[in-house]
Order: structure tokens, then sequence, then C-alpha cells
């Protein structure tokens, strides 16, 4: 099942970054398909979510949560 593109992905594109810059700042092991899959909206878990919160918040010296990236919620 599909969400739609994600909020993530217009975030990502305002501020010129690609996969390849969350993926290089993650600790937790974030893959490239991984982050492609969030941006496109494809269903992920909230674990995989928070993991992509969590390099952004890193990468943008930001404080989002879920609801910035994501329109849904994983389960």
């Amino acid at each position: 099942m599909e969400a739609g593109i994600q909020p993530l992905d217009r975030l990502m594109v305002d501020a010129e970054l690609r996969n390849n810059d969350l993926v290089c700042i993650s600790q937790e092991g974030l893959t490239h398909k991984q982050v492609s899959k969030g941006r496109k909206g494809r269903r992920i878990t909230k674990k995989l979510q928070l993991k992509i919160l969590s390099a952004w918040n890193q990468l943008m010296s930001t404080d989002l949560v879920i609801d910035d990236l994501f329109n849904y919620r994983g389960r």
C-alpha cells in the first residue's frame, strides 16, 4: 500500500539533499532503498520512520517529529 509522496520528499528537495546524505549520517544502519521507500510513500514500519527522522534531525540540526516527515503512522 502506498500513501503518496511524503513531506520528507519535499523537505529533501527544498534542502537539495539526496538519499545518500541521510544514509551517510545515520548511525542506525539506514539504506538508500529504505530512504527511497520513505520518500515515495511506500508503507514502512514506525521503527524505520524513526531511523529516518533521527538521521534528518542529525543532518539538519533540527528537532522535527514523525508527523513533520510522514503523513501516516508506521506499524
